[in-house]
């Protein structure tokens, strides 16, 4: 049986490297690190850049229930239309959903999930 290829990028997805390009972009946590809209914006723009037309993005972030730092660090939480807002016309939302996640450490954090198809 033949294997998928998978490609393992290493980067500051803010400061705009070659990231080359992708049919899915998945991001299981990174977003709500991203505080200020300078970061969020330079994140999109290369999201834009990596994604084809027509290809998928996930993003999971905290819900707007979900903590207010994550390792120490201050974290933006979101509704499925606020993140969304964040990204743009040019990502059509397919799918939205919470999580309510337990972690290792006995708690529960609340995530959202989206799906999002490339115009």
């Amino acid at each position: 049986m033949m294997k998928p290829p998978t490609t393992l990028m290493v980067a500051d997805v803010t400061a705009g490297p070659d990231l080359g390009t992708f049919d899915v972009w998945h991001d299981r946590a990174v977003f709500h690190f991203l505080t200020s809209m300078e970061q969020r914006a330079s994140y999109v723009r290369n999201v834009m850049k990596a994604v084809k037309p027509g290809g998928h993005v996930i993003v999971s972030t905290f819900g707007p229930e979900g903590p207010t730092k994550c390792s120490g660090l201050e974290v933006m939480r979101y509704d499925a239309n606020s993140l969304h807002n964040e990204f743009g016309v040019r990502f059509r939302l397919v799918e939205s959903s919470n999580e309510l996640h337990n972690t290792p450490f006995g708690t529960t954090q609340q995530f959202l999930y989206c799906y999002c198809k490339v115009e």
